[in-house]
Order: C-alpha cells, then sequence, then structure tokens
C-alpha cells in the first residue's frame, strides 16, 4: 500500500512515462488499483500516442517512398533528440485523423483500432406455437430502411407502403397516420429542429409533426424515380447543428442538392455516376489532394494545421459502380451558394471504386476517427477518413454497431469473444446425436463456402484484370 501511495504521489507526467513500458494487459490490471490509476490509465494524450506512434506509423510507411525517414528517426545517431522529436510531432501530425476542437475518447478508440471484433447474433422472432416459423408473413418490397428515431420525443417514424406511422414509444401506440401519394422508399434521420425529410418512389416531401394532419406537406417531384438516401447536412465545424442543406441520393446518377429555405426548388447536383444507396457526413473540410500528400506524411506541422482549419464539411456516400463497389467523398463549401454555381460549392472529390469491395457498398456510417460501411458479402470493413487506407474488417461500448441484414439482427462489438449467442435465448432439446449431426453439417457447410469463395476470388481476379486505377479530383 506504501509503494501504491508513493506512485501516486508522483506527477502525473512521471506516471505517464512509466506507464508507457508496461503491456497493454497490464495498464488495463492497472486502472482497478484506485481512482487516481483509473483517471491516469484513461488519459486521452496517453492512449492517442498509442494510436498514432509505433506500430501504426510502421504500416502507414511501409512500401512508400519515404519509409527511410522512420528508420532515421528510431537511429538515434543519426538525429539529435530536438530534431527526433520535431520529426515525430511532423509524422503524428500527417497521421493524425482528428480536426481542431473535435472530441475524441482515445481509450476507445485504441480499443476500437485493435481488440479483436465479436459479433453477437440476437434471437430470431417466433410464433408460440410453432417456434420455427416467424411470425412476419409479408414485407413490402417498397420499404427500404424507412425507420427514423426521434429520441427527444420519443416518438418512432415507420414507412408502410405509402403511410408514415409515428409511433409513441413510451405507450407503443400510434399516434399519426400520413398518407402519401407514392411508396416512401426512404427517411432522413429527425433533428429537433427540422422537419423530417420523406422520399417517395417520385418525389420529396417535408413532414412537420407541429403542422396539422390535414396539412399538405411541401412537395418536390423528382425527375428520376427511387431516392434511397437522405442526409441532413451538419454545420462546418458543428457535429450537434444541422444546416440548410438537404443531399438526395438513389438509383440515377447525381446526388441531388436542396435548400430547405428554398424548397421544392433545387439547388444543384454533385455527379456521381454511381447508383448510391447510403450518404454520411462530417462537419469538416475535405481535400483530395491535401489527403493523399498527408497520407504519404509530406506535410509540415504548419501546412496539416492548415489545411484542417480550412472551412468546410465532406460528404460521404457509397453504392454500386458497374457491379463492383464504390465509397465516395465530396469536399463542400462551409456555407450554401447560390443557385445556378454548383461548381463553388463542390471543392474537392475522391471515388475509391478499385479497393472498397467488390460488391456493392450497402451500408456507411462514421465510427469514432474512422468510417465503416458493409458491403454485399456481408464484410464490415474500416478505413481512415481518406476513404482508402484499409484499418480492418470483419465478416459478419456505446461503441458497439447495432447491423440488421434484412433476416437477422447483431451486435458488433470489440471483445476477444460474443457478448451473447442467439441459441442462449432458449432451453436446448437437441440429443447429443443431434447435436453432433448438426456440428457435421456446419463444418461440411463452411468446407464449401471457403471453397466457393476461392471460386469467387478467382473469377472476380479473371474479370477484372486490367482494371483502372482509383479516381481522384481535386
Amino acid at each position: 500500500m506504501a509503494t501504491v501511495d508513493k506512485l501516486q504521489s508522483l506527477p502525473e507526467e512521471i506516471v505517464l512515462h512509466i506507464m508507457s513500458f508496461l503491456l497493454y494487459e497490464e495498464i488495463v490490471k492497472l486502472q482497478s488499483v484506485s481512482k487516481f490509476f483509473l483517471r491516469i490509465c484513461r488519459d486521452g494524450n496517453f492512449w492517442r500516442n498509442r494510436c498514432l506512434s509505433g506500430y501504426m506509423l510502421r504500416e502507414q510507411m511501409r512500401d512508400r517512398p519515404n519509409r527511410i525517414v522512420w528508420s532515421m528517426l528510431e537511429n538515434s545517431s543519426l538525429l539529435s533528440s530536438k530534431e527526433r522529436g520535431r520529426e515525430h510531432t511532423r509524422l503524428t501530425a500527417n497521421w493524425d485523423p482528428t480536426f481542431p476542437n473535435e472530441k475524441v475518447n482515445w481509450y476507445d478508440e485504441y480499443i476500437q483500432r485493435n481488440a479483436p471484433i465479436a459479433v453477437s447474433w440476437f434471437q430470431l422472432p417466433h410464433t408460440r406455437d410453432d417456434p420455427t416459423r416467424i411470425p412476419v408473413d409479408r414485407i413490402d418490397s417498397g420499404v427500404v430502411e424507412c425507420v427514423s428515431i426521434d429520441n427527444q420525443r420519443n416518438r418512432a417514424f415507420f414507412a408502410v407502403q405509402n403511410h408514415l406511422v409515428e409511433v409513441d414509444l413510451e405507450t407503443m401506440a400510434i399516434v399519426r397516420d400520413q398518407t402519401y401519394e407514392w411508396s416512401i422508399n426512404t427517411l432522413s434521420t429527425i433533428q429537433p429542429t427540422v422537419p423530417l425529410t420523406v422520399g417517395t418512389t417520385l418525389g420529396l416531401h417535408l413532414h412537420d409533426h407541429r403542422s396539422p394532419s390535414h396539412t399538405l406537406p411541401l412537395y418536390a417531384p423528382l425527375a428520376q424515380p427511387s431516392p434511397l438516401s437522405i442526409l441532413h447536412l451538419e454545420q462546418a465545424g458543428h457535429q450537434d447543428k444541422v444546416s440548410d442543406d438537404i443531399f438526395v441520393a438513389g438509383r440515377f446518377s447525381n446526388i441531388l442538392h436542396y435548400d430547405r429555405r428554398m424548397f421544392p426548388s433545387i439547388q444543384g447536383s454533385i455527379h456521381s455516376g454511381a447508383k448510391l444507396c447510403a450518404m454520411t457526413s462530417l462537419p469538416y473540410p475535405f481535400s483530395c489532394i491535401d489527403t493523399e500528400l498527408r497520407r504519404d506524411f509530406q506535410f509540415s506541422e504548419e501546412q496539416v494545421k492548415r489545411a484542417k482549419n480550412e472551412p468546410g464539411r465532406t460528404l460521404v456516400a457509397c453504392g454500386e459502380y458497374n457491379t463492383k463497389g464504390s465509397l465516395e467523398m465530396y469536399g463542400v463549401s462551409a456555407e450554401t451558394c447560390a443557385e445556378g454555381n454548383p461548381r463553388a460549392f463542390r471543392k474537392s472529390t475522391m471515388k475509391n471504386r478499385q479497393t472498397a469491395s467488390q460488391s456493392k457498398l450497402l451500408s456507411v456510417i462514421n465510427h469514432g476517427t474512422r468510417i465503416v460501411y458493409s458491403d454485399g458479402q456481408g464484410y464490415l470493413k474500416w478505413v481512415e477518413r481518406d476513404g482508402v487506407t484499409e484499418d480492418g474488417n470483419e465478416a459478419i461500448n456505446d461503441d458497439d454497431l447495432l447491423l440488421w441484414t434484412g433476416e437477422r439482427l447483431c451486435v458488433v462489438s470489440f471483445s476477444s469473444k460474443p457478448g451473447f449467442f442467439a441459441d442462449e435465448f432458449e432451453d436446448d432439446t437437441r440429443t447429443p446425436e443431434e447435436i453432433a449431426a448438426e456440428k457435421e453439417q456446419e463444418l461440411y457447410g463452411e468446407k464449401m463456402r471457403l471453397a466457393l469463395e476461392r471460386h469467387a476470388r478467382d473469377v472476380h481476379f479473371v474479370r477484372n484484370l486490367g482494371a483502372g486505377s482509383i479516381r481522384t479530383g481535386d
């Protein structure tokens, strides 16, 4: 106990320096010693340095022209202590994915980047009389991810064919049912200060829950049918403040841009060429050229700082282009530009259609300081904010991911083993012979799956011989 008291009497900087020599498993155990060590062991700068230095930087610089810089940095005989520290700061600034005033929990970030990934599947619903039958007889084909939650009012909006049904989550009672002329394809997320945007087969509507039910919502017709994703863009530099910009993507080649103040007039469009099905955004700037230079660790510390302080926002979209996945990032201006000047609104473009996926991308979200997306092959993939550098993948924390595959529901967490299994919700009445037979069947199925995957990879390799490189522009 006396030793612990002596350690706690040391300056925090010295304690953190001592911790840098410990294994990560030992640091985790150290947190349970006292509240003092719990606070020290969660120090943001400590875990930030663990994320940005050592192995992470070596992996980033592998097979790059400037990889010699890191080996020189590690060789104390070539650089003075001050020069080595200055170069380490420059390399760290190039790698750092955060922006000014962005709040990041680096302890959680380290876990997400380094811990093994576990998938926990929920139990499938069934009736009491027949456990093998799911009590959902039919799902309308026009409903595509049409659920939006209002956390502030505890309300949920469900799109069922051409009906927008508002449900009170506290009483589970329907409080409103709005009918539209066409089937509803997509809904925007709900922000307290702006109306919900509803995308039907042939138009867009602004739905304000405060207006009387008999009032017709504002309507904007679409020249091409089937919008699949609606995004309310944030204000530059503010993740919790929404702007007046509305973006719509779907089975058409352009991303449509509307200004809520001038709705239903369209303000412009961004050409994609792909069929997009999901969008997300960052309230920070994006420049394709700056990102490539930072990825090669070519910026000075001052250049990195200047690039990150540029006003702007980032639109991220995903979908399909010529049967392959397309992950796209667009740097847009901090403010809405005047009508008829879309080029001034869009600043930079990056389209990753080579390394994103061999199949269609289905969804994309921000996850900490990275971007995670899913594809048609059943994979989750994490990439850095450049949209290219892959940082992990997994086949199917407060920061767990909740996924719906269309048939099953699961939670993706960062742990050495799943938190639960679907069969834990049920009593196992199988005999040992039945269990052995099922295991043998699963083993056979796994062998067949691996064989089919190898065959599919060979087919994709032959099909894509001579494919082009990633398209970029600025």
